[in-house]
């Protein structure tokens, strides 16, 4: 079998489990941040398990040693606790199987978590990640070669085999961190288009309960138009009539209020990463409206009790009407996002230089059907509020015309 037939079944073992995982996760609608993350392990486990198993080597014992590469994978996606698991897999596999010294092991794992800590102050690249990364890696894995994978071989071709390795590692790396990184952000633009779709169903059925209100509150009115009070045979006829519709028109706000009801499963979240993940979905449409996006988070993480997906659809919306709300008058357009915490309560601000409102229009924002948008309806900002205010937190709005719009979000941080 050819070097190249070699590399492509080992590709294959590690990305086959992470295209079912975003296969999965782009078309399980509403996949809760646990069930991914779980989802996300044991893709990860398997891509593990897979190139340990069947990966192909080059030279008998001295493979390609692609099995580092799940542990890139849990770094770029800041899952500290499971990048010590997978690590903790790597010493004992190449401790037992490829008789590697085992303090020398947890010094090199150690190291690449250092590097990661150092890496997660910053809000780093994939080219960041992996240029870190293989500078520790080379020198460890030079060591390794030289000193207990081949010790007898020339030294020639110990140098050969080390430079074809980092060359065939670095190239793969980037290839499924690339893959996964571009897959993720397929998975958010179809989560995007899905919101989408169910916006306009959510505003087809608005529409056609208005339709179908309107009908009997028309009999309603007319009925009552023609009731003369003196006249006790009409009012005995037309009474009941007008009480079934009002009763018609009670069912149908009823089974309208079923459909829309709102539920919160409130689990443990990081605001950092949700508004990373935030700014990663939204970046195009910023970049697109020619608007700044300006988050100044925290540098630890900021953990609390709330409904991860629900928040999101919150912080969307907002920053959504944000970047709509734009002045073209401005030069520098821009939407800033404030992150404080206090001892029982985090707040978040959401700040723009757009074209504002006037104060009577600011009062009014988070009604039902009160929009300053020509084709809005004002369910995103009623939404918003309702689910800020399940969470047991507030939503104040402040705004000038000409000078912009504050939002700020205050939430527990407990349940």
């Amino acid at each position: 079998m050819s070097y190249l037939e070699i590399i492509v079944n080992n590709c294959i073992y590690l990305l086959c489990p992470l295209a079912l995982y975003l296969i999965y996760t782009t078309y399980q609608k509403n996949v809760d941040q646990e069930k991914n993350s779980m989802m996300f392990e044991i893709a990860t486990i398997s891509s593990l398990y897979f190139i340990l198993r069947y990966g192909m080597s080059f030279h008998g014992r001295l493979g390609t040693m692609l099995f580092d590469i799940p542990l890139l994978l849990c770094f770029f996606k800041q899952r500290k606790g499971f990048s010590m698991i997978i690590s903790f897999l790597l010493i004992f596999y190449q401790t037992f199987f490829l008789s590697v010294n085992v303090f020398f092991l947890l010094i090199e794992y150690g190291s690449y978590f250092i590097v990661y800590l150092l890496l997660e102050k910053e809000k780093f690249t994939i080219f960041t990640l992996l240029h870190r990364f293989f500078v520790v890696h080379s020198f460890f894995l030079s060591m390794k070669i030289f000193l207990y994978l081949n010790p007898l071989r020339g030294y020639q071709e110990n140098l050969f085999y080390l430079f074809f390795v980092l060359l065939i590692q670095i190239l793969i790396s980037s290839l499924v961190l690339s893959f996964f990184d571009k897959g993720e952000k397929i998975v958010d633009f179809n989560t995007t288009l899905y919101n989408i779709e169910k916006e306009k169903e959510l505003r087809a059925s608005l529409f056609k309960v208005t339709h179908e209100i309107k009908n009997p509150i028309a009999v309603c009115k007319g009925y009552l138009d023609m009731l003369d009070v003196n006249n006790q045979k009409k009012v005995h006829q037309y009474i009941p009539i007008v009480k079934d519709e009002i009763n018609r028109t009670l069912t149908l706000m009823d089974d309208f209020l079923d459909y829309t009801k709102i539920k919160i499963v409130k689990e443990e979240i990081d605001l950092v990463l949700l508004l990373e993940e935030i700014e990663e979905t939204l970046s195009s449409l910023f970049k697109e409206k020619g608007v700044l996006c300006l988050i100044d988070k925290m540098d630890e993480e900021i953990y609390f009790e709330a409904d991860y997906n629900r928040l999101k659809q919150v912080f969307i919306n907002l920053l959504k009407n944000a970047i709509e709300a734009k002045d073209d008058e401005k030069e520098e357009k821009y939407v800033k996002i404030n992150v404080k915490q206090e001892k029982d309560t985090i707040i978040l601000t959401i700040i723009d230089n757009g074209i504002g409102m006037e104060e009577e229009e600011c009062m009014r924002v988070g009604e039902m059907f009160f929009t300053t948008k020509e084709k809005g309806t004002g369910l995103g900002t009623a939404l918003s509020k309702e689910i800020i205010e399940l969470h047991q937190g507030t939503i104040f709005y402040q705004s000038k015309k000409k000078e912009g719009t504050k939002i700020e979000i205050t939430l527990p941080k407990t349940a």
